[in-house]
């Protein structure tokens, strides 16, 4: 969260052990579920997105239900430890589950 507002974003935080029909009701796919769920907007945010990624779908407005960063991969926003890097996508989701590459990392 702490990411989120040094990028500028307004943030609210709500700690839950019951994330499972929290993830259900925005429509979160299985497959590209993570431990951080959010609301934007009228839009779903997954797991370790990039501020970024955050701002450009608040800007563009696609027809979409949200982004997602699946699996927490080192580098991404919060897992910088030790300055390892993975190599991973934000998926643009619907609720149609058709999925998209919106940045690749």
């Amino acid at each position: 969260m702490e990411y989120l507002r040094a990028s500028g974003l307004r943030v609210v935080g709500h700690d839950s052990d019951k994330l499972m029909p929290i993830k259900q009701r925005h429509g979160v796919p299985d497959i590209l579920q993570s431990c951080h769920t959010a609301e934007v907007a009228g839009y779903t945010i997954e797991g370790h997105v990039p501020a970024a990624e955050v701002k450009r779908l608040l800007t563009e407005k696609p027809k979409a239900r949200g982004l997602a960063v699946a699996g927490m991969p080192a580098g991404s926003p919060g897992m910088e430890q030790g300055g390892a890097r993975a190599s991973y996508d934000v998926i643009l989701f619907d609720d149609r589950e058709k999925q998209s590459i919106y940045r690749r990392y």
